[in-house]
């Protein structure tokens, strides 16, 4: 879609530059021969044409999106419900809580049957290494230090998905943690990261890559989401890191695909934009009977 935008604006440019050539080579030379006329006519018939056909085919790709788009709005219902039925999801903010994708996250879980979060933490960023290196005591020592920073990102990770004994949360909480929901007592089925914070850099990104490629090797499936809007998208650091990818769950086809993803039916880059390279959605498997 951005492709076939941008053609169409070069060949726009194109067109207005024959056409002042055209001009300032009248205006130069006072006249113009016949066999000159003819071709600068062919020339701008040409490009005539060749902006009429990439306009088409803009508004042929724009019409084909907008009817997909309208088929999963409308069959969204139906194929949304029952996919992650008794699935136990985590829901981990890299930033403070976003109230408005908290509840896209959390509308994607109701309306796929899994109903409310297992467990929900929010990180507080950018991390302040010297007070976490503090906290790690007894066997928790071996995570201090900058070299640690990511196998400790890993731990958190580890214990994010697996709950039961979680050492490296308890000692941590205080100082990594500004809002949390739900327990640790069981393990998860799927974990939805969402960014809240703009691109963080030095310890704090070496700590997030950590708990991204946690995540990412945890068995369960992990997926990124933000909005379609979003100023500085996370896609590119989440799909480096091996996680799956929503950019538009603010919509019923980016909810949709959020499900799939969680029900460990496909895995990808999804949404609208050009970094969403598997497509709009997931393909949609048929549930076993019974669902």
């Amino acid at each position: 879609m951005f492709d076939l935008r941008y053609h169409v604006a070069s060949l726009a440019a194109v067109f207005v530059a024959l056409l002042i050539g055209i001009l300032v080579g009248v205006g130069m030379s006072g006249k113009v021969d016949d066999a000159e006329k003819k071709q600068l006519k062919s020339d701008v018939s040409r490009l005539n044409a060749q902006l009429y056909a990439a306009g088409a085919r803009r508004a042929t790709k724009a019409r084909e999106q907008e009817a997909g788009r309208e088929v999963v709005k409308n069959a969204y219902p139906l194929l949304i419900a029952d996919r992650l039925r008794g699935d136990r999801i985590a829901i981990l903010f890299a930033g403070a809580v976003d109230a408005g994708l908290r509840g896209d996250v959390e509308r994607t879980l109701s309306d796929a049957g899994s109903g409310a979060p297992a467990r929900m933490r929010a990180l507080k960023l950018p991390i302040d290494a010297t007070q976490v290196d503090s906290a790690l005591n007894g066997e928790l020592r071996s995570y201090r230090g900058d070299a640690e920073i990511d196998d400790l990102g890993r731990k958190l990770a580890d214990e994010l998905v697996y709950g039961g004994d979680t050492p490296a949360w308890d000692a941590l909480s205080s100082k990594l943690v500004e809002e949390k929901a739900g327990s640790f007592r069981r393990s998860v089925d799927g974990v939805v990261v969402v960014r809240t914070v703009k691109p963080q850099e030095g310890k704090t990104a070496q700590f997030l890559a950590g708990i991204y490629d946690g995540l990412a090797d945890s068995g369960v499936p992990a997926v990124g989401v933000e909005i379609s809007d979003v100023r500085e998208s996370a896609v590119p650091v989440w799909s480096d890191a091996g996680l799956s990818t929503v950019d538009d769950v603010e919509g019923p086809a980016g909810r949709l695909a959020l499900a799939l993803l969680l029900s460990g039916s496909a895995s990808g880059n999804y949404g609208l934009k050009a970094s969403a390279s598997d497509g709009i959605v997931p393909p949609i498997e048929q549930l076993p009977a019974g669902g």
